[in-house]
């Protein structure tokens, strides 16, 4: 247990903390639900059995990659961090 929570501040640290000049604990408070909405609902983690697919992909299908232009950005943390999904 103490492994994991040393890996999630390590993981925060890294991609969120050490790229954000945070002024205070309100502004704090304000960017750590972002990025925790961000990492849960992302692509798949090591804690899911080592599987680098999205928890409720299918096994069996590998999806083409989508053109340029149906590719949609969604900007968190002010652009901090940019998670690409194909446009529906």
């Amino acid at each position: 247990m103490n492994a994991d929570a040393e890996r999630l501040v390590r993981t925060v640290r890294a991609e969120c903390t050490d790229r954000v000049l945070v002024i205070g604990e309100r502004h704090l408070r304000a960017v750590l639900p972002q990025y925790a909405e961000h990492y849960n609902t992302g692509g798949s983690h090591q804690g899911h059995d080592m599987s680098l697919r999205a928890p409720d992909d299918s096994p069996d299908i590998i999806p083409p990659p989508a053109p340029a232009h149906r590719i949609r950005r969604k900007p968190v943390l002010g652009g901090l961090i940019n998670p690409y999904r194909p446009a529906a």
